[in-house]
């Protein structure tokens, strides 16, 4: 049987991976409701569990529910006014949780349409709660069908206990799906500790995870490295990680998206967390500590190493163009702006010019002009 995280208070780490939740999701929503090419938006929870600690912290179906009011019900207006159409879909197999799970959003919804709307519905809709097994409700038709649609957005969370209902089918069938963004997460260090065992083998070939032993913090890393290579190559995606430590182990959650506003509103939210690496509740890279003499925020070793990296390959005109650098930033899980503080630098130092539409534009690249770089 599975733990139930709902049955006591929200753990630290716990309560740290739902506030990740809520920030991505709260970068992720106004997109999609300003969206004109997109009439319809889905939200899923597929491991939705109770809704609720015991002390009455909101888990992740209510904070979804809650966060899509927007401050003053502004989003509530917003969709409203644009007639837009959102549906909420929660998914909890067992059955005790499943009962909370429905009582809870009931009153979460009444209480909400009391004291915020002056109307007697909701602008939102949400589907039943279901009660089923998730690779029964992932691979219906129904939703299936929803999944493919070009036409629709699509939120996903898949907060599973454990590690086997994310596996190689599902993540491609996720990766492929047009308007999709999904967060999942995974109990890293179980892989590394039992890679050899034939459970872990069914869903991962381990032999393609070079875990090192003398570095069980890097496991998360490396298993979303693994997924990365399993994207196609001529694809273009972005796929992100969160390592997540709790005493000796490393949980983690893992974020994917196929348009660099996606990638580049996940990683905001990572690096307003972690301020060295931008992928951890923990020193990874062995960083200076907070409050110690060396510390910056600014010089960070995996800073400096994709710093590096894109001065090297601008050098060798490997990249060639701004939009290309910026996206190379965010593909290595660094804000945008990195690759615009090394070509200032390049610029500096009389290595390179620019020609084209000039501009040091490092948000919203989809949106950014574009310039050659040429080396002198």
């Amino acid at each position: 049987m599975t733990k139930d995280i709902n049955k006591d208070q929200f753990s630290g780490e716990t309560k740290l991976k739902l506030q990740i939740f809520t920030e991505c999701f709260k970068e992720w929503f106004p997109v999609f409701i300003h969206n004109p090419y997109i009439k319809e938006v889905f939200i899923y929870d597929f491991f939705a569990g109770s809704g609720k600690d015991t002390e009455g912290t909101l888990g992740s179906p209510l904070i979804l529910l809650n966060e899509a009011k927007g401050k003053d019900c502004k989003y509530c207006s917003q969709v409203k006014e644009k007639n837009k159409k959102i549906f909420f879909a929660f998914n909890e197999k067992e059955k005790a949780k499943h009962a909370l799970l429905v009582e809870n959003v009931k009153e979460f919804m009444s209480n909400c349409l009391f004291r915020n709307c002056e109307a007697d519905q909701c602008v939102y809709n949400y589907a039943n709660i279901k009660q089923m097994e998730f690779k029964e409700v992932f691979q219906n038709n129904t939703f299936q069908t929803i999944l493919n649609n070009n036409n629709c957005g699509k939120f996903i969370l898949l907060d599973q206990y454990g590690f086997s209902q994310v596996d190689l089918e599902v993540f491609l069938q996720l990766v492929n799906a047009p308007k999709t963004d999904f967060i999942f997460f995974i109990s890293s260090s179980f892989i590394r500790r039992f890679k050899e065992h034939p459970v872990i083998r069914k869903y991962f070939d381990t032999a393609k995870i070079n875990f090192d032993e003398s570095r069980p913090k890097d496991c998360h890393r490396l298993i979303a490295q693994y997924y990365k290579d399993i994207i196609p190559t001529n694809k273009e995606y972005y796929l992100h990680h969160f390592t997540i430590q709790k005493g000796a182990n490393y949980w983690g959650l893992i974020f994917g998206t196929n348009h660099s506003l996606g990638m580049e509103k996940f990683l905001k939210v990572c690096w307003s967390i972690d301020k060295l690496s931008g992928e951890s509740n923990c020193n990874l890279n062995q960083d200076f500590e907070e409050g110690s003499l060396f510390y910056t925020e600014r010089e960070t070793v995996k800073k400096q190493k994709i710093e590096l990296d894109i001065r090297h390959k601008v050098l060798i005109g490997e990249i060639s163009d701004n939009i290309s650098g910026l996206k190379y930033a965010l593909k290595n899980g660094c804000l945008p702006e990195l690759f615009t503080s090394t070509i200032k630098k390049l610029e500096y130092e009389q290595k390179i010019v620019r020609t084209g539409k000039l501009n040091y534009s490092s948000t919203n690249i989809h949106n950014a002009k574009h310039y050659k770089i040429n080396v002198i």
